[in-house]
């Protein structure tokens, strides 16, 4: 990872205008991905940006549509469970770390279908079973129910899933190949 140097409004000296360089700071940092709020704040904050500055020019970006929490909830819950299978508690938790309040989350995660939940879970077993053929059906019911555990899926529906997956396979049907 190559950090990028981004001028600091102090050390640029009585010439520098605090918010030209604060404005630099989030459009570098809203380059190639969307943040939340919280993320651009502190990243704001660690620049020594003022708060009153902060907030003004965080306020503005949402004016415009370049900050905004709730978009930015909807696609992080829609990407991270296509492209790491994660469930609606791992979700939750990867949004509160970005700083998304409760609300917004619930919001994006009620997007969420329940069946394409299950079926990412059910995915996640299948390639996974790849590696277990060779290991007894406890010791892969455990490894498969601590994978989804991991991921955020909830007991229940975790070992329905590996006992169904795992069914499918031992009756000889081709379920691994999907």
């Amino acid at each position: 990872m190559t950090s990028r140097v981004v001028p600091d409004p102090v050390a640029e000296g009585p010439d520098a205008d605090a918010e030209s360089v604060a404005r630099k700071i989030l459009l570098e940092a809203l380059t190639g991905q969307a943040r939340s709020r919280q993320e651009l704040r502190d990243r704001l904050a660690k620049r020594a940006v003022p708060d009153d500055l902060a907030e003004r020019l965080l306020d503005r970006f949402g004016e415009v549509g370049l900050v905004d929490d709730e978009a930015f909830a909807r696609s992080w819950v829609e990407s991270r469970q296509r492209s790491r299978g994660l469930a609606r508690r791992a979700l939750a938790q990867e949004l509160r770390r970005k700083g998304v309040d409760d609300e917004t989350a619930r919001t994006a995660l009620d997007d969420l279908d329940p069946s394409q939940e299950e079926q990412a879970a059910r995915l996640l077993v299948r390639k996974r079973l790849r590696s277990l053929r060779d290991v007894d059906p406890v010791t892969a019911t455990r490894r498969l129910a601590g994978l989804l555990a991991r991921k955020g899926y909830p007991a229940g529906l975790a070992f329905r899933v590996v006992r169904e997956e795992l069914g499918g396979v031992e009756a000889g049907s081709d379920m691994m190949e999907g």
